[in-house]
């Protein structure tokens, strides 16, 4: 499947409001949710800060009781904050990304993994 998060608007009481203040300019909750190839919903996780970063959420959702499993042998396409662990796979870092603007130069595996990615 595929996993990503995205920050929702929310509403905290002012002696809260600097945690949920992350990069966007309101405050906001980073929403973590994890899809199928059939783009069902298959796991959400609600309710962190906006300034949470996207790894810790994803290790908090790991870590919990009925939280995030990824089946044998499956792996959750994911972008690069998550980083490279067992059963998530991300884009390669630092690699040429607009081919097209490269001219007739060799390409490498990794150079057609993450546009396709």
């Amino acid at each position: 499947g595929a996993l990503d998060g995205t920050h929702i608007r929310a509403s905290v009481s002012i002696d809260m409001e600097p945690s949920f203040h992350g990069r966007k300019s309101y405050a906001s909750q980073n929403v973590m949710a994890a899809v199928d190839f059939d783009l069902r919903f298959t796991y959400v996780l609600a309710g962190w800060e906006g300034s949470a970063h996207d790894a810790l959420v994803l290790r908090d959702a790991l870590e919990r009781e009925n939280g995030l499993r990824v089946p044998q042998g499956k792996f959750y396409l994911v972008d690069a904050g998550y980083g490279a662990k067992p059963g998530f796979l991300p884009p390669f870092r630092a690699v040429r990304y607009h081919l097209n603007e490269w001219g007739n130069n060799p390409v490498q595996n990794e150079e057609l993994f993450n546009p396709r990615h």
